[in-house]
């Protein structure tokens, strides 16, 4: 058990400049470009959830679980008042929630904890595995977590530092995406039932003011992750 947290909490040496900007790169590819973006959009649905979820039992609601689909949508099942502060931070907490994590994960990655950072990951599926109340929602999160545990087992300190960090861009840059996507859907009322028009019916706040408050909520993230990671 020894051995195991020392490895846990070991640091890893700090990357080239030249390997973190091209992992950006990589993850402005997979959020900027449709297919890409199409296939890899459930893993940020899969962080969005797991705020949803979390919030959830932050204040106290009861969580009956999870659904994730195969248009990379979902959704969070929780009991408890309609109304009131948790069902409010339970609503905010989604959109946030992969920006946010991104940002944790690139302060992990500034202190040079990239095997903690990817086993917390392993972790976080593991436990929205067990949330999870549908077949699809399931082989994803199976098949996510098994590349996750796969990275850890049989690949090389350099790869694991690539994929991490590609990984952390990723959720930086593809926070934002999801945001711009829902206004467009809003703006063709396409999106009623939407986490910012909840928060709308919800408050005295218009669903607009959610929408800017989630997106700047998302650019500060990725603007100060990006000056933790720092690839200049």
């Amino acid at each position: 058990m020894e051995k195991f947290w020392a490895h846990l909490i070991s640091t890893q040496p700090d990357p080239e400049s030249w390997v973190v900007a091209v992992s950006a790169l990589g993850a402005l590819v997979l959020v900027g470009f449709r297919m890409p973006w199409q296939v890899s959009r459930g893993l940020i649905t899969i962080a969005h959830e797991g705020g949803h979820a979390l919030m959830a039992l932050v204040t106290r609601r009861k969580l009956e679980g999870i659904r994730l689909h195969s248009d990379t949508s979902g959704v969070t099942l929780t009991r408890g008042r309609p109304t009131g502060p948790g069902m409010v931070l339970t609503a905010m907490a989604g959109y946030m929630a992969p920006p946010l994590l991104g940002l944790a994960a690139a302060w992990l990655t500034e202190m040079g904890h990239i095997t903690l950072l990817i086993w917390s990951v392993l972790l976080f599926l593991v436990c929205m595995l067990l949330l999870i109340r549908n077949l699809y929602g399931a082989l994803i999160l199976l098949a996510t977590g098994g590349a996750v545990f796969a990275l850890i087992m049989y690949a090389p300190a350099d790869a694991q530092q690539v994929v991490a960090l590609v990984a952390v861009w990723f959720l930086l840059f593809g926070g934002i995406r999801p945001i711009i996507e829902l206004q467009r859907k809003r703006s063709r009322r396409q999106a009623r039932d939407s986490d910012a028009d909840q928060l709308a019916r919800l408050t005295f706040l218009p669903g607009g003011f959610y929408v800017f408050f989630f997106l700047l909520v998302a650019i500060v993230s990725a603007a100060f992750g990006a000056y933790l990671m720092n690839p200049l």
